[in-house]
């Protein structure tokens, strides 16, 4: 029975050990990738303060695009404005004919779509050479109203504030073009950013995977020294009792052998002084 119990004393031991030589080396693990985890989690939190700044610019840029393209419908408004005076004017010179206003507002109207719609070939050809048709009768019209002084005077005026109207557009583009420069940088920096913080989700999920086994076996290796300090007090009650048992057949060995060394005495046969210990230790003499 000892000896089982010994047995599993040192097993559990073994047990003990190696729970805790496990549970050491997942803590070990677990904050390996929390380092990593708040590594990335910093990381992140650079980045993000670096789209700031992108994003700021951008802003400013999408701003500028606004304000110029603000000043370039302004000028539309007035070169409408305008050619509704030259309508007007047209109407008391050129008694016939379509209003000017409506042939630019038809150009203008065909130039986008020609920008904007996806054509067929053949569609794209008829549609170039309307816009080329009304430019040209447009260019008549103004060719044979222009020998009006008041007419010259506002056509000028008109192909001034288009000018206009065309170096806005340039500088409109250029920003526009800039700011899409940086939504693009912007797309792929909040695409790395969402990379490493998904990274940063995984490292924490194994850390966390990684302190719950080193948790479970912090906790076994308690349940393991509880049991050995239980089995130590059974061991040494069983120890205990088997001294006490070896004592009590001594003692028993002693009194026996005291009592044929007295009954000895008794007969007159002669007892040696090994005998007379024996009797003192026995509590006979």
């Amino acid at each position: 029975m000892l000896e089982k119990l010994e047995e599993r004393k040192e097993q559990l031991e073994k047990e003990l050990q190696d729970f805790i030589k496990r549970r050491d080396e997942l803590n070990a693990t677990a904050r390996e990738y929390a380092n990593k985890r708040d590594e990335l989690n910093r990381k992140v939190r650079e980045m993000l303060a670096a789209t700031k700044a992108v994003k700021e610019k951008r802003d400013e840029l999408n701003a500028k695009v606004k304000e110029i393209r603000a000043k370039r419908n302004e000028i539309f408004k007035e070169v409408d404005a305008l050619y509704k005076e030259v309508d007007k004017l047209r109407r008391s010179i050129d008694k016939g004919g379509r209003p000017l206003g409506e042939i630019e507002k038809e150009i203008r109207r065909l130039e986008f779509k020609q920008q904007t719609a996806v054509l067929t070939i053949e569609k794209e050809r008829a549609l170039v050479e309307r816009i080329a048709k009304l430019r040209k009768e447009l260019e008549e019209r103004k060719a044979q109203l222009e020998k009006h002084e008041e007419f010259r005077r506002l056509i000028t005026r008109i192909r001034k504030l288009k000018d206009q109207a065309r170096e806005l557009l340039n500088e409109l583009k250029a920003y526009a073009e800039e700011a899409d420069k940086y939504h693009e940088q912007l797309i792929q920096m909040f695409s790395e950013i969402d990379k490493t913080r998904k990274l940063a989700d995984e490292m924490h999920e194994k850390f966390i995977q990684s302190k719950k086994e080193a948790d479970r076996c912090h906790n076994e290796a308690i349940r393991r020294r509880k049991d050995i300090k239980d089995l130590e007090k059974v061991i040494k009650a069983l120890k205990s009792k088997q001294v006490k048992s070896k004592e009590q057949r001594e003692k028993e060995e002693l009194i026996r052998k005291a009592k044929e060394i007295y009954e000895m005495f008794k007969r007159g046969e002669k007892i040696e002084t090994e005998d007379l210990l024996i009797l003192q230790r026995a509590g006979l003499i």
